[in-house]
C-alpha cells in the first residue's frame, strides 16, 4: 500500500493466510476509491460471512456493516434505500453471495438496485473448512468432495448478466491493474455493477488439490485466464477449465 493511500487502512495487519489472493484485492478496492475520490461520509462497505467478508471490515477506514451468512446484498438494499445517497459497495465471498446468497445477488441484479458487488472468488469455502462452494470447478478436491466436486460451477457473471445487471467483470488478481480499473469503473456505474476477482486459496483448495507450492497456484490461475476475444476462438469443451477475463456492458 503506497503512503499516498495510508489513510484508507484502520491498520498494517489483515486476518489472510500467506498467499491469499485477498490481500491484491483488497489493495485494488483501495485504489479505486483513492483515484475516485470517494466521500467516505456517505460510503458505505457491506460484508457476509467468509475470508473476503474481512477484506471492508476491520480493514478499510470507513463505515463497514458486517452481516449475516449470505444477507450482505439484502442488508445493502436496505442501506441504500434507507439513505440513497450512499455509495453502497458490497464486498464478500462466492460461497457467501453465490450459495446461500444467491437469490439476494440474482434479485438484485434484477431490479437494478444501485450497488457494487465484489465477489472474491477462491472457488472454495475458505474459512468453514474447505467445503465444496457453488464456484468449485469439476473434479477439484474439498472437504466435502474428497474424491472432487461432480457438478459444473456456476459462471457467475453469465448469471448476474441474465439477471439483469447492467456492468460485469472479471479479472483474476494476478491482473491487479485491470481488476482495479474494473472495480473504479464498477464504483462509478449507475445501477447494479459486479465484478468478480478470482482470488487464489492455497490453505484449503490449494493444499487439497496438490498445489503445495503457492507460486504453482497462481501460475495456474494465469493459464486458466483467457480473454473475451481468445474464447471466441475456442469450443466450449476447450472453455471448460478456463475463466474468461474481461469487461462486459449492456451491449454485449
Amino acid at each position: 500500500m503506497t503512503r499516498a493511500m495510508d489513510h484508507w487502512l484502520r491498520g498494517t495487519k489483515t486476518a489472510f493466510c500467506p498467499g491469499c489472493g485477498h490481500g491484491i484485492l483488497m489493495h485494488a478496492i483501495l485504489r479505486a476509491c483513492d483515484s475516485l475520490d470517494l466521500d467516505r461520509k456517505n460510503l458505505l462497505f457491506v460484508s457476509g460471512i467468509g475470508c473476503a467478508a474481512w477484506i471492508p471490515s476491520p480493514n478499510i477506514a470507513s463505515d463497514t456493516l458486517h452481516t449475516l451468512h449470505g444477507r450482505a446484498v439484502a442488508y445493502a438494499t436496505g442501506a441504500k434505500l434507507a439513505n440513497p445517497k450512499l455509495k453502497v459497495i458490497v464486498v464478500s465471498g462466492d460461497g457467501d453471495l453465490t450459495s446461500i446468497g444467491g437469490n439476494h445477488l440474482i434479485h438484485a441484479a434484477r431490479r437494478d438496485v444501485d450497488l457494487t458487488v465484489i465477489c472474491a472468488n477462491n472457488e472454495i469455502y475458505g474459512m468453514t473448512g474447505g467445503q465444496t462452494a457453488s464456484t468449485t470447478p469439476v473434479g477439484c478436491y474439498t472437504a466435502t468432495d474428497p474424491e472432487g466436486s461432480k457438478y459444473r460451477p456456476f459462471d457467475v457473471c453469465k448469471l448476474v448478466r441474465a439477471a439483469g445487471a447492467g456492468f460485469t467483470a472479471r479479472w483474476p488478481v494476478t491482473q491487479p491493474g485491470p481488476l482495479s480499473e474494473s472495480v473504479k469503473q464498477a464504483m462509478a456505474y449507475e445501477g447494479f455493477s459486479f465484478v468478480e476477482a478470482i482470488s487464489p486459496c492455497p490453505t484449503q483448495f490449494g493444499r487439497r488439490n496438490s498445489f503445495d507450492d503457492i507460486g504453482a497456484l497462481y501460475d495456474d490461475l494465469a493459464n486458466m485466464c483467457v480473454t473475451k476475444e481468445q474464447a471466441r476462438t475456442m469450443t466450449r469443451a476447450e472453455l471448460q477449465d478456463h475463466f474468461v477475463v474481461g469487461q462486459w456492458s449492456e451491449d454485449d
